[in-house]
């Protein structure tokens, strides 16, 4: 009988030993195999639908990037990670020049730039550099709104009695009655 026993428990202890350990953590199925597009100097993740990765790059929102996949013809249903080489040079080239593509003006983002006297649309770091370049000019012309960004303020009509230099309202102290 105790032969048996022992048998059996053998049986038990090589069932529970031929199972298969769970690993300690466990990736989601659609991140194990990202793939990260470079795009106008972005970086985007390849599980985004294309509409939505595009509006990742600076300058780029909802409209236009609808537009850029409607002239290159890419369905907006398509992710990042399954475009093609050919297609991401595509959307590129329509990026750096959408006024060879017959985009509509009121797309763009750079309406009668002063250097150029022409509408045009920047994207990335450009955008940021010439915004920088903006407030300098308007700095060094002393305009109102010039003065009011060196001096901090609020530049477009905002209230300051309250919000003064970006920071949170403070309240008064109630007085107490004695």
């Amino acid at each position: 009988m105790k032969a048996e026993k022992n048998s059996k428990q053998e049986k038990g202890k090589e069932s529970t030993h031929n199972k298969p350990e769970k690993p300690a953590y466990v990736a989601k199925p659609d991140l194990v195999n990202t793939v990260i597009v470079r795009i106008a100097s972005t970086d985007i993740k390849g599980n985004k639908k294309a509409v939505k990765g595009l509006c990742t790059i600076r300058g780029i929102g909802d409209m236009f990037s609808n537009a850029i996949l409607n002239i290159a013809g890419i369905s907006s249903k398509k992710t990042i990670g399954e475009l093609s080489e050919s297609e991401v040079k595509k959307i590129e080239d329509i990026l750096k020049t959408p006024e060879n593509y017959n985009m509509p003006d009121f797309l763009f983002n750079r309406k009668l730039d002063p250097e150029t006297m022409k509408d045009g649309h920047i994207v990335g770091n450009d955008l940021r550099l010439m915004n920088d370049f903006d407030i300098r000019r308007l700095k060094r012309i002393r305009s109102y709104k010039g003065i009011r960004h060196n001096l901090g303020l609020k530049v477009r009509g905002q209230r300051i009695k309250r919000f003064r230099k970006g920071g949170a309202a403070v309240a008064k102290k109630k007085v107490k009655l004695k």
